[in-house]
């Protein structure tokens, strides 16, 4: 399958890369990516227990999961403001 493709105002092709995955044991819960997601794609949720460290203190007791996947249009704005890089990103194929 091909991968879904645009084009940028100058004429020049452009795959957007999707969101996939958010690594939860690298998120800090700093909420950046929710602030600038256009399309609400993350949730800030509480932390679950196995991920829970006795050093952590309450500001790292939240952490950042994808509620809304399908509605990611590919910008890749979350992975640009991301401190710690937990966002993994890739193409999306066209489905007949």
């Amino acid at each position: 399958m091909d991968p879904i493709t645009g084009l940028t105002r100058g004429g020049v092709e452009w795959v957007p890369q999707f969101v996939l995955e958010l690594d939860g044991a690298k998120c800090i819960g700093c909420g950046r990516c929710y602030k600038v997601c256009p399309r609400d794609v993350f949730d800030l949720v509480e932390r679950e227990e196995d991920e829970l460290d006795d050093d952590l203190d309450d500001d790292n007791m939240m952490v950042m999961t994808i509620a809304n996947g399908l509605d990611c249009i590919g910008c890749g704005s979350c992975a640009r403001v991301c401190p710690k890089g937990c966002h993994t990103h890739g193409p999306a194929a066209v489905t007949a």
